[in-house]
């Protein structure tokens, strides 16, 4: 699934949905319109999530989500499943790719029965190593963020994974901050990921705008994952740290562009610095010259265009006597030096 020569893109709805179905379908038609390559949507309960309780436990402190209890935001986020059949049915009919994140073993039942392509592992769940087992035994790609996540605690999931029936593996560096700022986004660490794991690696963003997107794509990212809504000013939990449908599609081409830049290591002339090398300089006679008149640094000289000897053969020609005459602006070449 991931084997494949450009970056994959997910739009992740997440809860952008704001409890309309209509509007749900809305942001994939959008998502299929910027060029994404999968929609991602996330499946859970508040009750699989957690219990309602309003203890200092259960309270959100220093988030977007300051004063709410975690039940009320789950309540207000989740993706109702009966939904989750038909926003995929309506994204593999617009040409993308539709997958969810499991938060619990009934969820990876419900995923299964709906035949989704791969499983994503959220950040916070790395360390969910029942459920890992369970999404594991499924023998479906995972992409796996690895936001919170230190590398002992990366390498056990990764092993967990691969233990019990993962073959097809990504991770995703991921900041769990929302939104993430960028100097926290330590690209250099998504290469160190494909090569410590041996796997794909990319990035699960939270950042603001595509700039650090489309870097990591520079760096190596072969997914790219940000989440999506069709108008921030609209609210909801996730509106603040999405990408509007402009944005997105903006992203999409630079990340397609900067894949074109890439190319392979190269040192042969391209068609287009072919007909830029005239321009190179060369020498050339700049003033009339007799034949037998003595080659000065008054008379030839490094100058454009590139038509006559390279620069590094003025030594050569000076103190020599031309073979001709030479009117002023001829290339200077060996068979004019006697």
């Amino acid at each position: 699934m991931f084997d494949r020569a450009s970056a994959y893109i997910i739009a992740e709805v997440s809860a952008n949905h704001n409890g309309s179905i209509e509007r749900a379908e809305a942001i994939i038609h959008a998502a299929a319109e910027t060029g994404a390559d999968a929609v991602k949507l996330q499946t859970y309960t508040a009750d699989t999530m957690t219990i309602p309780c309003d203890n200092e436990y259960f309270r959100i402190k220093g988030t977007l989500w300051e004063g709410k209890t975690l039940h009320d935001l789950y309540q207000e986020a989740s993706t109702p499943w009966e939904w989750q059949p038909r926003l995929k049915a309506l994204a593999n009919d617009l040409g993308m790719d539709c997958f969810s994140t499991p938060f619990d073993a009934t969820a990876v039942d419900f995923l299964e029965k709906m035949n989704v392509p791969c499983h994503k592992v959220a950040s916070f769940e790395v360390v969910d190593i029942p459920l890992l087992k369970k999404i594991a035994s499924t023998g479906k790609p995972v992409i796996m963020s690895t936001g919170m996540a230190s590398l002992a605690e990366i390498d056990e999931a990764v092993t967990t994974l691969r233990e019990n029936g993962t073959t097809e593996l990504a991770l995703l560096k991921c900041t769990s901050a929302y939104p993430a700022p960028p100097e926290e986004a330590n690209l250099r660490t998504i290469p160190h990921l494909a090569q410590a794991f041996n796997c794909v690696a990319g990035l699960s963003d939270h950042t603001l705008g595509s700039a650090v997107a489309v870097g990591a794509v520079a760096a190596g990212a072969r997914i790219i994952e940000k989440h999506f809504t069709l108008a921030r000013a609209d609210g909801g939990p996730d509106s603040a740290f999405s990408m509007e449908p402009h944005e997105f599609r903006q992203m999409v081409q630079d990340i397609r562009t900067v894949e074109k830049a890439l190319g392979t290591v190269c040192y042969d002339l391209t068609p287009k610095q072919k007909e830029s090398k005239v321009f190179r300089r060369s020498l050339f006679v700049v003033k009339d010259m007799e034949a037998g008149e003595v080659f000065t640094e008054e008379n030839v000289r490094s100058i454009r265009p590139g038509y006559g000897l390279p620069p590094r053969f003025l030594p050569v020609a000076l103190g020599r006597r031309s073979a001709t005459p030479i009117k002023r602006g001829t290339p200077l070449a060996l068979s004019l030096l006697s």
